[in-house]
């Protein structure tokens, strides 16, 4: 066994059962010991790729595209969420440097982390910028209303710890599946009172005209933490945009028929696998994002959402953006292209990744 596994067993000992969001968050971000603890995952030689993977014109692209938000109403921060080993902070740093001084010289690159050892990987990929990105740990460091600018994250939301929740056809209630440990491996194992508040206090509830066709034994996820993360991130926003570049699916697409085994999915040597409880601290373990509940928190703070529109559909329009000027953006040469199809093609990174923003003007 690995720390994580370790970790995980001795909270099972402890408990007999614990939620699936339990083991999913010791096995993604257990100190020292989680999968994200770890670097190297990202790119060729790691588990799966990114846009960023690509080279920098992903973080070049959305570098144009906050400047001329930014200018348009004199604000002054990005607040990248997840940033991972700093690579995309880095690459749109630099061409701010370099296209926007006038912004550069007054901005704040503000990197939410709660990691010391992710701050760490970031300070050192970010040595050219110390002075120009601030580190905050929890939304709870930030004052409401305090940021002016951007907020995003790219491919974080899909990464909040999930509960895995099973369809009982017979009794007609929806229960939780919870990790036991038997026969010296993790598995499944029904919980006998749910860790969900929302199964506890009966407000889970699905249309009744999508109950009815789902079969016995239909699972689903649902992630209160990524959607409580999203709502204090609206708060936060005083002007500016809240941005998630993520995979994803409304509400009601989470009980197709067809969906049986909900939408759980984990990622090793950039090999989709289907076994979430299988070595917990060496892959990576994802589940799509609900955007239609996101929406609904962003506008309970009071944001105003956009139309979602693929990576694809976002990134042509800056795209044809930076042609009209051409002094603000690098030259488009025949590897920017190259890049530019793999962060735009439907079968690459296009329209898996959707935009969800929502904005306070």
């Amino acid at each position: 066994m690995n720390d994580a596994a370790i970790l995980i067993r001795t909270e099972i000992d402890k408990r007999g059962v614990i939620s699936f969001a339990h083991f999913m968050a010791l096995a993604l971000y257990a100190p020292s010991a989680g999968y994200y603890e770890n670097q190297g995952r990202v790119g060729r030689a790691g588990d799966f790729y990114t846009s960023t993977s690509t080279g920098p014109l992903f973080g070049e692209l959305l570098g144009f595209q906050f400047a001329q938000w930014m200018l348009e109403r004199q604000e002054s921060q990005i607040v990248e969420c997840g940033a991972n080993d700093g690579q995309l902070a880095g690459d749109m740093l630099g061409y701010l440097e370099e296209f926007w001084p006038e912004l550069f010289v007054k901005m704040e690159y503000w990197i939410l982390e709660p990691s010391t050892r992710r701050r760490k990987w970031q300070g050192e990929k970010l040595a050219d910028y110390l002075g120009r990105v601030h580190w905050k740990g929890e939304w709870s460091d930030v004052k409401e209303g305090e940021i002016r600018g951007v907020i995003f994250g790219n491919e974080l939301m899909d990464a909040f710890p999930v509960h895995r929740l099973g369809w009982d056809k017979v009794a007609g209630v929806w229960f939780e599946w919870g990790v036991g440990f038997s026969g010296g491996e993790f598995v499944w194992a029904r919980m006998e009172k749910p860790a969900l508040k929302a199964l506890r206090n009966g407000t889970f509830q699905v249309p009744s005209a999508l109950r009815e066709h789902l079969p016995d034994g239909f699972v689903t996820v649902s992630s209160p933490e990524a959607a409580n993360w999203w709502h204090e991130a609206a708060k936060k926003l005083g002007s500016g945009q809240l941005l998630a570049v993520d995979y994803g699916l409304e509400a009601e697409e989470f009980f197709a028929p067809d969906r049986l085994e909900g939408t759980l999915r984990t990622y090793s040597q950039h090999q989709v696998l289907a076994e979430p409880l299988a070595n917990p601290g060496g892959q990576d373990i994802t589940a799509s994002v609900n955007f239609s509940v996101l929406r609904t928190m962003g506008e309970l703070a009071g944001l105003r959402t956009t139309p979602m529109v693929t990576q694809e559909k976002f990134l042509m329009s800056v795209f044809e953006k930076t042609l009209n000027k051409p002094d603000k953006f690098p030259e488009w040469t025949e590897k920017r292209r190259r890049e530019f199809q793999t962060l735009v093609h439907p079968e690459h990174l296009g329209r898996p990744f959707k935009i969800l923003m929502q904005l306070r003007i």
